[in-house]
């Protein structure tokens, strides 16, 4: 038995950060990976795709959003696909699965809405087990009814879940909560799991697959990006697991202190060797300290905020360098007028300290090197 594991597609997902022009692509990317794991099953032959819930990032998609990931696996009617509720779409009256039913679903996708067993194989020789989450969060284990599930005798079994086999809280109550030894406890060959965002192995027989595009600067990176083609020789058999790269994204939190005009062109080309081939699928969360010179501000501005910042898919400043003004600097502006005086009131506000100092430097670094960029057009 050989399929593809994949989970936490979340279709519709907002980037609050992100620019509308950039919200648009990186939602599309949540439609455009669900064909990169249909190619996926096709080249490493398997017949089935299991989805471990959050199809949808949230209970009410639009009518668009719904039809999005449904058109996307019509494509590949020689797959099957298995969908199982979520805790962003937890199965409920009235909720997106019912949504979902009253459309004209291809033959080839399987809603689990209910916590039975269904034959994966002709022959009934192989079963999955979905476990559907009513609500989004509940306390007690979604899986616990594995234990009796009954199938044939010989049969493999294979879960479907969505949920944390780890307490993250310190009161014990963490939702959702999945029994680390569910595989032993209920005779499962693997259970395929949803809800960390990253490919993480539990044990032999249990492993999330990540979401299989990033979706946020962890520390690190967050281990998505992928999916799994899981591959079972037998109901006694150690599953085969391998991650496969399917997102197009990358994401990236970089640190850096940058001093001098040196320290700039270090900083481009570090950003630049992220990916040399394409820099547009490239997301950077920068935090940058040290104190710059007008001259370098402003060549900092050009280089890194401008040329490459163009060019990544998103940079997102979470600190800028501050910059050192000389009375030189200051003389720039003039003896005279609304931008001289208001760039000499920023600067005794950047100097006095209080709750208005860094909205000052922000405010003074703007003009200067707006005013810098005047003088040189």
């Amino acid at each position: 038995m050989r399929f593809v594991h994949s989970s936490d597609w979340q279709i519709g997902k907002t980037f609050n950060f992100a620019p509308d022009d950039r919200l648009h692509i990186l939602q599309q990317a949540r439609i455009d990976v669900i064909s990169r794991l249909g190619e996926l099953a096709r080249q490493q032959g398997a017949s089935d795709v299991l989805v471990a819930g959050d199809i949808y990032d949230y209970e009410s998609p639009t009518d668009r959003t719904l039809r999005q990931p449904l058109q996307r696996m019509r494509e590949f009617p020689d797959l099957r696909w298995h969908l199982i509720p979520g805790n962003h779409d937890f199965h409920q009256p009235n909720g997106v699965w019912e949504r979902v039913k009253r459309l004209t679903l291809p033959e080839t996708v399987y809603l689990h809405l209910s916590p039975e067993p269904v034959a994966l194989t002709p022959d009934q020789q192989v079963w999955l087990l979905p476990s559907v989450l009513m609500r989004r969060h509940t306390t007690s284990d979604p899986t616990a009814w594995m234990d009796e599930a009954a199938t044939p005798e010989g049969a493999m079994r294979i879960g479907l879940a969505h949920g944390s086999v780890r307490e993250f809280g310190g009161d014990g109550d963490q939702p959702n909560l999945i029994a680390i030894d569910r595989p032993a406890r209920a005779g499962l060959a693997y259970l395929a799991l949803g809800d960390w965002h990253g490919f993480n192995r539990i044990g032999d027989r249990c492993a999330y697959s990540g979401t299989p595009e990033s979706d946020g600067f962890a520390k690190g990176g967050d281990g998505g990006g992928s999916a799994l083609v899981v591959s079972i020789d037998g109901p006694n058999a150690v599953p085969t697991i391998v991650p496969h790269r399917v997102g197009h994204f990358s994401w990236h939190t970089m640190q850096d202190t940058v001093m001098s005009f040196d320290d700039i062109d270090a900083l481009e080309n570090r950003l630049r060797s992220l990916d040399v081939q394409k820099l547009s699928s490239v997301l950077v969360s920068l935090a940058v300290d040290g104190h710059l010179t007008l001259e370098d501000m402003t060549a900092f501005e050009e280089r890194i905020l401008g040329d490459v910042g163009d060019g990544l898919c998103l940079l997102r400043m979470e600190r800028m360098p501050e910059l050192v003004t000389s009375d030189a600097d200051l003389a720039t502006f003039g003896e005279a007028g609304v931008v001289s005086r208001a760039a000499a009131r920023l600067q005794e506000m950047s100097a006095t300290g209080g709750p208005q100092q860094q909205h000052a430097r922000a405010a003074l670094q703007r003009l200067a090197v707006l005013w810098q960029k005047e003088k040189r057009a």
